[in-house]
């Protein structure tokens, strides 16, 4: 995978993408995806919970990771949604964030800097999508405590975001 970093500096290289998953029947605009904005920040918020639940019997930060990575990714979807889209695949989906929530001037973003989806938020979606792999396939336990605590805060934070960028 191209690093984040080549979709924000090329915005050919970034259209050029988006139009392969769009072609692909990846990403397609649907009159019912607004229906789902919804469906997906609740299905986010259960995740969530699930997170929670796994974090107090402290023996499965492997699945933590993976319960984070879904509600951060659910949450996604519901910025897609929003915009009358739905996805089939985790990277077009990070594309079409970084072109419809991050398409700002740097004054814009900062002034919208709480409000926006940005580079960093972009890279931690990917890192988080790394160790979501990590943690479902691998045969070792890879995650501590502290790291999930570390993870589980940056996914709120991500979430919340999202929320606030709904409600715009």
């Amino acid at each position: 995978m191209r690093k984040i970093k080549e979709y924000f500096a090329n915005k050919k290289l970034l259209d050029q993408e988006i139009k392969f998953y769009e072609n692909k029947g990846n990403l397609t605009k649907s009159k019912y995806s607004l229906g789902l904005v919804n469906a997906h920040l609740e299905k986010s918020k259960h995740n969530l919970g699930l997170v929670d639940l796994l974090i107090k019997n402290k023996n499965y930060n492997d699945w933590v990771i993976v319960g984070l990575y879904y509600a951060l990714y659910h949450s996604c979807l519901a910025l897609l949604a929003n915009k009358g889209y739905t996805s089939k695949n985790h990277l077009a989906t990070l594309l079409f964030l970084i072109k419809n929530y991050s398409n700002f001037s740097y004054e814009e973003i900062e002034m919208l800097e709480e409000l926006s989806i940005n580079k960093s938020d972009a890279e931690f979606y990917t890192d988080l999508k790394q160790e979501r792999h990590q943690a479902s396939y691998s045969t070792n336990s890879l995650f501590n405590e502290g790291k999930t605590i570390e993870v589980r805060k940056k996914t709120i934070s991500f979430i919340n975001k999202v929320e606030a960028i709904l409600e715009e």
